[in-house]
């Protein structure tokens, strides 16, 4: 599909939350595998905002952490979709940190994730109709 069909990102965050102490490994920093949680998430949030379907996820691909989280950081998941396919829609989604102490605003993180939009029966469905 032609870019000219995705539908622009507002600039604000698809998802924001507050890292708490459940989410500590042993080193104290928030385990990855909450970070992919969210970024899930909010990449679902994007994709719902393209076409208002059931998705589901089908690939990660280059999942990068740049920086640890901490707990208290308030993250924010910025999403944009980049490809629109006749099934499936990719977006890439970019990490924030904000640090609890002193506010510093950081990249922690950086995910491109894959959508396949879905039918009830879970059978692949067209994103856009035509």
């Amino acid at each position: 599909m032609s870019s000219d069909r995705i539908k622009s990102s507002s600039g604000e965050p698809a998802i924001r939350v507050v890292m708490m102490p459940r989410d500590t490994n042993a080193a104290n920093t928030i385990f990855g595998g909450v970070l992919l949680s969210y970024i899930d998430q909010a990449g679902f949030a994007e994709a719902r905002r393209q076409a208002k379907h059931r998705y589901v996820t089908v690939a990660m691909h280059e999942v990068k952490f740049h920086e640890p989280v901490f707990v208290g950081d308030v993250v924010s998941f910025h999403c944009r979709t980049t490809k629109i396919g006749r099934t499936s829609l990719t977006v890439s989604i970019d990490v924030h940190a904000e640090r609890f102490e002193g506010g510093q605003v950081v990249k922690v993180t950086e995910a491109e994730v894959v959508f396949v939009a879905t039918d009830n029966n879970g059978n692949p469905i067209p994103v856009l109709s035509d």
